[in-house]
């Protein structure tokens, strides 16, 4: 005697049903899948390899009870009720709208949730900044106020979203937006589990049902079909179609919308895929919040709580971290450089800190997926900054390098290795910046006039590539 689960019990009793012979073929074993409410025959049958008999054809003799050594625990009902054959898939009888508990959390799980709660857990290391304060009154008001959050990545405008909702314990449901994303992945749609064809809401109707905060990450990514929640940035309800039914939102419900760009698209290159949304889809959107990156003293406090946490407090290193941040993200928004190093990016490097104890190799491989120009340029920033990170002997020898160069004439152009901070002072003392090359010059007239002086900006006469 075989144990049969209780849809392979079922699926046995259809073939009982529908008169499968002992050799059935594909469309005998459709019709008793059709017959039961499944759109295509059960895997456990149709893979078995031990029942392929030849082309098309599996042997099922000791499911229907043919075979005395393997007799199926169920009993032919009446020939009346056995169902015509139908080449018509028949969907399951799953009531339209309800997922068996059993499935609940395939549903959540495309949102990142969990069946018991979908409030986000507390990150122990954040530090609330920027429009934290904003977001936190507009999802406490419980009001139905759509909020549109904007700035370049890694500056914490999910985390900040996600630590509200967590603050204040309000479940979020977070989808992230892709150009394939359609209608039924963020409304509903029929879905096949486990042999049945059932109904899930996406994650929109779920938050709206639930009264949560919709968080849609990535929204300047999507395409046309976006357009689709439309009526939902209303905050009237959505009706859905497919199943004839329409859902109003519960009390608490709102949507967040996070993007790196205002919706408008992108033509500098740096945000591959954005899209320029429908003005009135983005007209829905009451208020929008510019998040920019968080000040030095901010950054470094942040910093400082992922070192601690990880054991590898160095306040040093952080406002090393810091000040080169700021250098380079002053140089980008001059178009000086084409790469950022964001927030998110410090605290990589501040847990690889943790992890190898090595200041260089924590900032060589956070700068590793740049261009070699690049990350020599941004390496060589941050020596500039953390005289640590080089060998005694190299540090002393720097200065008696510049020494030992061929000697300097008039007519020759020299490149200064200078900071940022520096460059209103060498400016003012007749260097001249070169935007192609990327560097601050002076002549060899200039520094012969007064070597002691330009000294401290180390010229030389190959160029230093500074990104200055």
């Amino acid at each position: 005697m075989t144990n049969f689960k209780p849809k392979q019990t079922r699926f046995i009793q259809c073939l009982i049903d529908t008169g499968a012979p002992a050799t059935a073929s594909y469309d005998d074993l459709l019709t008793a899948a059709n017959h039961g409410g499944w759109t295509c025959i059960p895997a456990w049958v149709r893979t078995d390899a031990d029942r392929k008999v030849g082309r098309g054809l599996w042997d099922i003799s000791d499911l229907i009870g043919t075979d005395t050594g393997n007799v199926p625990t169920v009993q032919p009902r009446s020939k009346a009720s056995v169902a015509p054959k139908s080449s018509e898939p028949v969907q399951s009888a799953v009531p339209v709208g309800s997922v068996p508990t059993a499935e609940a959390n395939f549903a959540l799980a495309m949102t990142g949730g969990e069946q018991e709660s979908l409030v986000p857990s507390k990150i122990s290391t954040y530090v609330p900044w920027g429009h934290f304060e904003d977001i936190e009154q507009i999802v406490g008001s419980t009001m139905f106020y759509p909020v549109f959050l904007t700035g370049l990545s890694g500056n914490g405008k999910t985390t900040m979203v996600d630590q509200v909702c967590a603050k204040m314990k309000r479940e979020c449901f977070r989808v992230n937006i892709t150009a394939q994303t359609d209608e039924d992945d963020l409304l509903g749609g029929f879905r096949l589990i486990n042999g049945d064809t059932v109904w899930q809401d996406g994650p929109v109707v779920q938050a709206m049902k639930r009264g949560a905060i919709l968080l849609i990450d990535e929204i300047d990514l999507a395409g046309p079909a976006i357009m689709c929640l439309q009526p939902v940035m209303e905050g009237k309800g959505v009706f859905l179609k497919k199943i004839n039914t329409f859902v109003k939102p519960a009390e608490g419900f709102n949507v967040i919308a996070t993007a790196n760009t205002k919706g408008k698209g992108d033509e500098s290159g740096k945000f591959v895929a954005t899209n320029i949304l429908n003005e009135a889809f983005l007209d829905r959107f009451p208020v929008t919040l510019e998040q920019d990156y968080p000040s030095k003293s901010t950054e470094k406090k942040i910093v400082m709580k992922v070192m601690k946490s990880l054991g590898a407090a160095d306040s040093e290193f952080a406002s090393c971290l810091t000040r080169w941040s700021n250098d380079i993200r002053t140089c980008y928004m001059q178009d000086a450089v084409d790469e950022i190093v964001t927030t998110r990016r410090l605290v990589n490097i501040a847990t690889a800190y943790s992890i190898f104890g090595c200041r260089r190799k924590a900032v060589e491989m956070a700068t590793a997926r740049f261009d070699d120009a690049t990350k020599e340029s941004f390496i060589s920033m941050y020596e500039k900054i953390d005289a640590s990170i080089r060998p005694e002997e190299e540090q002393e020898s720097a200065a008696p390098e510049i020494q030992t160069l061929e000697p300097i004439t008039d007519e020759m152009v020299l490149d200064l290795t200078t900071t940022y901070e520096q460059k209103d002072a060498v400016k003012a003392d007749g260097a001249r910046w070169n935007a192609g090359r990327k560097t601050w010059q002076i002549t060899g007239l200039q520094y012969n006039t007064n070597p002691d002086g330009w000294q401290q900006y180390s010229p030389t006469v190959a160029p230093t590539d500074a990104p200055f």
